[in-house]
């Protein structure tokens, strides 16, 4: 059965109009004829989504009972057995009811798409897995609910559904994404305009890298190896020269030029050409380029034009930046078209720019003779060489011929073998010296014109030159590959070194030693598999099994080996050294994240003691008063005797109560830190009424009606909560806010929701708290200033902190405007953690009315 097709309406937030745009493709698509169904779309009670879904099919929810609560998720069976043409799908990173088929809604779909429906979905940029801790870091909201970016990225199409964030702020405070009474924490909280901005920038750059991957996988599909100039791509060579910041720069500037250009830097370390001459030179240009937003690469190459236009294909460049040769214009016509031109004439699409620089056209110089590059066209000009410079030197030396010059001639014909030699290698200096034998005896030895020796022992003297002349190109020979062979290694340890200090730099080993690795080798992909099959870097091409090298990478700790998969050509000898090379480093960047794991175990348990001796330290003298006092009260007791007064003997009995009560809380508040501490604190949620616990926590306290104001929601739902645990959150919050406020002053206690997170907000006006000092006010045995002996160890915070996570919740503080502290607690819905009221953390809840929807 052909695989459904799946269409994604990627948003940057809640309230862009996800789920307003769904409905409104699939009333045109049912009104084209096709077969639409709803399989589950969630309104959220606004009228303009809900009246979108008249007229189209709906798929009844199916019922599940959990804990006794009745919740209603999408029916798959029922949707399966429909099979419509189309199914629109909200929310795709929602989490299901126990006991369903699957935990999250992203694999209902995955059925769906596998029985040959086409899916619509919604989903909010947040949830997509590797975003999660990006965006926690700009929102603070951590997300619990998340869909893998093989899901999204698998997407036949992706869109953006777009919407400025002023106009979403404007959408959200005319009541068009939440009710009246969430409205304030909603614009003061996730909806600020710096979060909505970075959102939206998120979405949208998370689009573009997958945009350009689906062209390079089609290009890749198609074997289309032209340049796309579908985004500017900047490749500047670096020599290690001088120059290099000057082409750095001019680069910069051809990218800035264009909307999402691209700088990439790359040096070559090969036999000739662009190498380089001072290592620090390139350190500081490599800083340079990743200062001005760009990225460094090296790579391996004997032919250094070949080697930077390949690289440049492999990116998709569509600009080549590279320096005017530095060679003066007597060493040009020795040597012939320089890297530049070869560059220009190999480089096709790719536009070249040659930059001038200070260096350009240096002082004259020899040319060097470089040993040991024994390709094909070396070795065809060591043979055009014997072919051409015998004849010219046998002409010369027949036209000053005499009995006295053979042992001239003899030299001359040595020295012609050996420049062959140099030139063009061992074979080209054999065939050399076997024809200049021959054409010695032919022209200067007697009889002449004639291949016959008269004398003996010149038969010898013919014989010692060939040999002679075989063990100099022999040596020749040897030298040269010698040479090649120590460059090769120098530019292995250049690539070494490079992979190293981006290690220093703060890349992660992994991925950057397998990026590396491609790079270099000029492969289609590399990964590396751990024993269990799992994936730990890979870069480029997926690596097609069966068809790669492997490498094993055995860990130092005894631990199972990974392997390293490499797709694409064949290893030579001296690549497959190299590949050896990264297994070692490999292998000890794997140590490495070990032992970093198993230091910050380590860390938590040194965490741990730290808590243990500040208990040790406050025992020693917070615990000892309310004790000494009891044990002083019950001592004057029983001294007195039947001589004390009713009075005397009720107040000390009222004494080691009150005594006794105050070391029962201590103790009760010591043993709880520990559980907290320890991780294993007994929570027991249910469904609870969060304004019947705020109610309870102020009758405990026994405070009067003018200390503290409410203002409730009556239509919050029940939250998702232990409600002894609550209680005593609410108990030390509001004990807390109340001391701090000042006279005359009332607390504010407010409930709201939003999306799928109720929130109970203590607000006070007392000092408050410097923002810098925030995270310090939940470590246990402090309490910022508070010289007040009577108000316990400072764990209230510490346990309230403990106990709000251990729900699943946050308390988190905020700056109250016009001076004071507010404290948030937020716990999360009962029906939305069981999977109905939309996605953790800041659902999807805000696909609003959709007039000012932009679509990208």
């Amino acid at each position: 059965m052909k695989r459904g097709k799946l269409r994604v309406l990627l948003g940057a937030a809640p309230g862009v109009g996800k789920t307003y745009d769904m409905l409104e493709e699939g009333r045109r698509l049912a009104d084209d004829g096709r077969d639409v169904v709803i399989a589950v779309v969630e309104t959220h009670g606004r009228a303009a989504t809900a009246a979108l879904t008249e007229g189209l099919p709906v798929v009844p929810r199916a019922v599940v009972s959990h804990r006794g609560v009745e919740l209603t998720e999408m029916d798959l069976d029922g949707v399966l057995e429909r099979h419509p043409g189309i199914a629109l799908v909200d929310e795709l990173a929602h989490t299901n009811a126990p006991g369903l088929r699957h935990a999250k809604r992203w694999q209902d779909v995955d059925d769906l798409l596998a029985a040959g429906i086409d899916v619509i979905t919604t989903v909010n940029v947040q949830h997509i897995e590797s975003l999660g801790d990006v965006v926690e870091q700009i929102t603070g909201v951590a997300q619990r609910e998340t869909v893998p970016d093989a899901v999204v990225r698998g997407a036949d199409q992706v869109e953006v559904i777009d919407l400025s964030p002023q106009s979403l702020r404007d959408r959200l405070s005319a009541g068009l994404v939440y009710p009246a009474e969430r409205i304030d924490a909603a614009l003061s909280n996730y909806f600020r305009l710096g979060n909505l901005t970075a959102l939206r920038e998120l979405a949208l750059l998370w689009l573009a890298d997958e945009v350009d991957s689906a062209l390079k996988t089609y290009r890749a599909e198609h074997g289309i190896e032209g340049t796309w100039q579908a985004r500017e791509r900047v490749v500047v060579a670096l020599t290690g020269g001088a120059e290099g910041e000057t082409l750095v720069r001019r680069g910069a500037r051809i990218a800035a030029r264009s909307a999402g250009g691209e700088l990439l830097a790359v040096h070559v370390s090969g036999q000739d050409g662009l190498r380089a001459g001072d290592p620090g030179v390139l350190t500081a240009q490599r800083a340079l380029v990743e200062s001005l937003g760009g990225t460094y690469h090296q790579v391996v190459g004997d032919d250094i034009p070949r080697a930077l236009v390949e690289f440049a294909r492999s990116v998709n460049a569509t600009q080549l930046v590279i320096g005017a040769s530095r060679r003066g214009r007597l060493a040009a016509a020795l040597t012939g078209p320089g890297i530049g031109a070869t560059v220009v004439r190999e480089s096709g699409d790719i536009d070249v720019h040659i930059v001038t620089h200070a260096a350009a056209g240096g002082r004259f110089a020899l040319p060097r003779v470089s040993g040991g590059a024994l390709s094909v066209k070396r070795r065809l000009l060591g043979f055009a060489l014997a072919l051409v410079g015998g004849p010219l030197l046998t002409w010369f030396l027949v036209s000053i011929r005499n009995e006295d010059t053979i042992t001239s001639d003899v030299l001359a014909y040595q020295l012609l073998v050996v420049l062959v030699a140099l030139v063009g290698g061992i074979w080209p200096a054999v065939f050399a010296a076997v024809m200049s034998g021959f054409t010695l005896n032919y022209f200067f030895v007697a009889p002449y014109y004639t291949v016959s020796i008269a004398d003996p022992r010149n038969v010898w003297a013919l014989i010692l030159y060939v040999v002679i002349a075989v063990l100099v190109s022999f040596i020749v020979d040897r030298a040269a590959r010698a040479a090649r062979a120590a460059r090769r290694s120098e530019a292995e340890a250049e690539l070494l070194a490079n992979v190293a200090g981006s290690v220093l730099r703060g890349e992660s080993a992994v991925p950057a030693l397998v990026s590396r690795t491609r790079e270099s080798l000029g492969l289609a992909g590399v990964r590396l598999v751990d024993a269990d099959g799992t994936v730990l870097a890979t870069d480029g091409e997926p690596v097609r099994d069966g068809r790669f090298d492997a490498v094993t990478v055995s860990r130092r700790n005894g631990g199972p080996p990974a392997m390293l998969e490499l797709h694409g050509h064949g290893l030579d000898a001296s690549e497959r050294r190299l590949v050896d090379a990264v297994a070692a480093q490999l292998a000890a960047a794997l140590e490495h994240t070990d032992l970093t794991e198993t230091a910050r175990e380590a860390g938590v348990l040194a965490e741990t003691d730290q808590v243990r001796s500040a208990l040790l330290s406050a025992v020693s003298h917070d615990l000892r008063r309310p004790l000494a006092a009891a044990v002083a009260a019950v001592g004057g007791i029983r001294a007195a005797g039947p001589h004390l007064s009713a009075e005397d003997r009720a107040e000390l009995l009222a004494t080691a109560d009150e005594s006794l009560a105050t070391l029962s809380a201590l103790v009760t508040d010591l043993l709880d830190v520990s559980r907290v501490e320890a991780g294993v604190l007994a929570v027991s949620l249910a469904p609870v009424d969060s304004a019947g616990v705020v109610l309870a926590a102020l009758e405990e306290l026994g405070a009067g009606p003018d200390r503290f104001e409410l203002a409730l929601d009556p239509d919050l739902p029940l939250v998702r909560a232990d409600p002894v645990l609550l209680q005593r959150v609410l108990v030390n919050v509001l004990s807390n806010a109340s001391r701090h406020s000042p006279p005359g002053a009332s607390v504010r206690v407010s409930t709201s929701r939003l999306a799928g997170t109720a929130e109970i907000r203590i607000v006070d006006h007392g000092r408050g708290i410097a923002s810098e000092r925030h995270g310090d006010m939940f470590t246990p045995f402090q309490r910022l200033g508070d010289t007040d002996n009577t108000t316990g160890l400072g764990l209230g915070l510490a346990l309230s902190k403990g106990f709000t996570e251990g729900m699943g919740g946050t308390l988190t503080p905020e700056d109250t405007p016009g001076g004071g502290l507010t404290m948030v607690i937020a716990l999360p819905v009962a029906d939305a953690e069981a999977g109905v009221g939309g996605e953790a953390g800041v659902g999807d809840q805000a696909d609003a009315d959709g007039g000012a929807v932009v679509a990208e």
